[in-house]
């Protein structure tokens, strides 16, 4: 594992670039930030909110979802979310231009219903993307969470599946037909049959959201983004567990690659031939590299 970047100020959703940098948010610091390969941060946008998952859109845009916001814990160098800030009003999408630093918001609710937490992205081949609503936690009580799916230029936004339970990342299958969604205090991820843009063919109760389990792990382990390999395997960032686990989806086999962060949250894939695998190190404030065994997937922006 390399050290590529100190001090930053939560970071979550990492996207490689062709350059070599890597753009990130930092959710306390309230903006998108791009690390370049010798270390140095450069802030692309500031924004209200908590900015969280991102993923690069058509046109080249980030798209991320704005969690509302979050409060705050430091222990000496550490930093570590809890709770709700007293001047949260509800989360949602926004859409950043790198050229400009122009930030436009795109959806905030879904009808009726105000999104509570956006948290996790990744766009489709049709024009769309996924993303999963994490919901917020309170003293007494916690928001279900919901994933949606929404077109990319602010026309269209459906809720898809749900009621879930911290809902968290998100990806996509190799050939696009199935989607995954890992439950962060559950420890489990789910898999749905994609039947067409922004539709899942549901399974019958028992299952009680439509989808079937791919893994769940023992002990205190919880899950946060996911990436996929182009082999398929679903690697996910371990909160408590400290690693990145690696899972078959088709025979639940897991093996954990450790990093030493309480907080590992997000991975992505990039450099050459995609063998690199960055990882974010929330708790310490820390973007890592690590040389991975096969190659991740392309996404599709």
């Amino acid at each position: 594992m390399r050290i590529i970047a100190t001090g930053l100020r939560f970071p979550e959703g990492p996207i490689a670039q062709e350059d070599g940098s890597v753009l990130l948010v930092e959710i306390e610091r309230q903006t998108l930030s791009r690390v370049k390969g010798n270390g140095a941060v450069e802030v692309i946008a500031k924004m209200l909110g908590a900015p969280n998952g991102a993923a690069i859109g058509p046109e080249g845009l980030v798209y991320i979802c704005n969690n509302g916001g979050m409060a705050w814990v430091q222990v000496g160098a550490t930093l570590r979310p809890h709770g709700v800030p007293v001047d949260y009003m509800g989360g949602w999408i926004d859409t950043v231009d790198l050229k400009t630093g122009q930030v436009e918001r795109l959806y905030d609710r879904c009808g009726e219903h105000l999104l509570k937490g956006p948290n996790d992205i990744v766009f489709d081949g049709h024009g769309g993307f996924w993303f999963t609503d994490h919901g917020k936690r309170r003293d007494r009580d916690m928001d279900r969470g919901f994933v949606y799916w929404a077109r990319a230029d602010g026309s269209e936004i459906r809720q898809v599946i749900g009621p879930l339970i911290t809902p968290n990342g998100i990806a996509l299958s190799p050939d696009g037909c199935t989607l995954y969604v890992a439950e962060t205090d559950t420890g489990r991820i789910w898999a749905y049959e994609i039947s067409g843009p922004g539709q899942i063919r549901s399974r019958p109760w028992p299952s009680p959201s439509g989808g079937r389990i791919v893994v769940g792990l023992p002990g205190y382990s919880r899950f946060d983004s996911i990436a996929v390999s182009a082999s398929g395997n679903i690697c996910a960032a371990t909160i408590e567990g400290c690693s990145i686990a690696e899972i078959s989806p088709l025979t639940g086999l897991v093996r954990h690659h450790m990093v030493p962060d309480m907080l590992t949250t997000n991975i992505c894939f990039g450099g050459p031939e995609m063998r690199t695998a960055y990882v974010t190190m929330s708790h310490t404030g820390q973007l890592a590299a690590m040389d991975w065994h096969e190659p991740g997937l392309k996404l599709t922006h």
